[in-house]
């Protein structure tokens, strides 16, 4: 079933996307989670020139639990299921770890995971680059919109819009090269249409791609528009699947949103912020003593020091007393440190997992720290099968735009991924499982006792320790397995 996709109707579905984020209350939820994240915890709050302390233990736990379940690179390795696929393998792990290093993908984890923890999703969207080939970049999940607001698997979407700003002169110009309304995109000022047209609010404009799967290929078509006007007509991108990976970090039921860990959080930090600022308060009016004096007989009161103080007739007792300041319940130093500990442990920020332990006992501490990392090993499983939806994102790129290209086994047509993407395993784990010093060890020593030969070691010999492999097995005349 053919769709007609116009300008319009991208429009419609966009604003639909708005209103359901608005109805759960999306933005406003990113919006404060992101405040207190970085410190403007008292943001929009009136204090009527009251102190307005920040606590933010929040930060901590976020960035340690993003850490620990981030704290070794990842790497996914494709196996082969038959030694007619050994050499396909070997190509597409070359491949993977370049664009894994190109895009710096470490980081780009990292920025996923935090999103995911601070506004409750993580996104990450691949495109092809004319100029820098495939490049991979982190979305807000404030501009993804799916189609099934009730599903969360990407796959299984009518479709995917993702908004952008640009700026609207560079909107203009793509519009005149294509010979579309240049002169639609107002700039007005009117809040209310601009943001009903979605355009311009000044500088920039909203651009939206649309994502949907076409029934008749099983590829994925892609169309851009802004505004009323089409800036992109409908294009076949030959990819099996859509180019962006999702990561709730707390499942939702029958939403495609997630919870993050942030929104938890803010009345914890809101009630220590509070009972800080209304200690400070007591503290500057009550905490220091005051001085009661009968002014009939002491006409002015004088602080100097060793000031000598005149007064009028009789004896000095009780000319002046001193009132003692009140004192603050300790319950409330009390309640808040519990607090804070409660939810860093909780959380599994324990503090032997933050280092705030003394290290009498190395063997009991690193045991601590491991059992504090297993509730989040939930969210790293999320992240490793988000890593290998990335990796398979990758492997539809380059069936697509790669081509025939050489390679350090020879000329290799990406094209036939085709067909062996059915044969490759895709594993994600941390880096040190893929160890290839570890591997690298293990070789040398089973040819060093001749367990192995010179055709089996050459032959497992991680890419890149030997450079030009091929050529060198290709000059020793020795016939590696097909």
């Amino acid at each position: 079933m053919s769709i007609n996709v116009t300008a319009a109707s991208v429009k419609h579905e966009f604003a639909q996307g708005v209103e359901f984020k608005e109805r759960i209350g999306l933005f406003e939820t990113v919006a404060a989670n992101e405040n207190f994240f970085v410190g403007k915890q008292w943001e929009g709050v009136n204090a009527g020139g009251l102190p307005t302390p920040v606590f933010n233990f929040i930060k901590r736990v976020v960035l340690f639990t993003v850490a620990s379940i981030t704290g070794t690179s990842t790497k996914v390795h494709a196996s082969p299921m038959g030694k007619s696929s050994e050499r396909v393998a070997e190509t597409v792990n070359t491949e993977l770890d370049r664009l894994f290093e190109t895009n710096n993908i470490d980081n780009l984890i990292r920025d996923l995971l935090r999103n995911a923890a601070v506004d409750g999703d993580g996104a990450l969207f691949t495109f092809w680059d004319p100029e820098n080939g495939v490049r991979t970049e982190v979305v807000s999940n404030t501009n993804v919109f799916f189609g099934n607001v009730n599903e969360r698997d990407v796959e299984r979407q009518p479709y995917i819009i993702i908004a952008t700003r640009e700026m609207t002169q560079t909107v203009r110009e793509r519009l005149r090269r294509i010979g579309g309304d240049a002169d639609g995109l107002r700039s007005d000022t009117d809040e209310r249409g601009a943001r009903d047209a979605n355009l311009d609010d000044g500088d920039k404009s909203t651009v939206l791609l649309r994502m949907w799967r076409d029934d008749a290929t099983g590829t994925i078509r892609c169309a851009e528009t802004v505004g009323d006007a089409m800036l992109r007509r409908p294009w076949d991108t030959k990819l099996r699947r859509y180019p962006l990976v999702w990561l709730p970090w707390d499942y939702v039921q029958d939403c495609y949103h997630g919870q993050a860990m942030v929104s938890g959080l803010l009345p914890n930090q809101i009630f220590i912020n509070k009972l800080f600022a209304m200690s400070m308060i007591s503290l500057m009016t009550t905490a220091y003593p005051k001085i009661v004096y009968d002014r009939t007989r002491v006409a002015r009161w004088d602080n100097r020091v060793g000031a000598a103080i005149p007064v009028t007739g009789g004896d000095v007792n009780g000319v002046a007393k001193i009132v003692e300041p009140a004192q603050i319940s300790p319950q409330v130093s009390l309640f808040i440190d519990k607090a804070i500990s409660y939810t860093q442990t909780f959380l599994g920020a324990t503090p032997a997992a933050l280092g705030d332990v003394r290290p009498d006992n190395t063997s009991a501490i690193i045991a601590l720290q491991r059992a504090s990392t297993v509730p989040n090993e939930l969210t790293r499983f999320s992240l490793y099968r988000a890593t290998e939806d990335l990796a398979r994102v990758y492997l539809e790129f380059m069936r697509v735009c790669y081509g025939v290209r050489e390679t350090d086994g020879g000329e290799f047509d990406f094209a036939t991924l085709k067909d062996a993407q059915m044969t490759l395993k895709l594993d994600v784990g941390a880096s040190s499982y893929w160890s290839e010093i570890a591997s690298m060890q293990t070789l040398d020593n089973l040819f060093a006792r001749g367990a192995i030969g010179l055709k089996e070691y050459l032959e497992r010999v991680p890419e890149g320790i030997i450079p030009d492999k091929s050529a060198l097995i290709e000059q020793m005349g020795i016939k590696m397995s097909d």
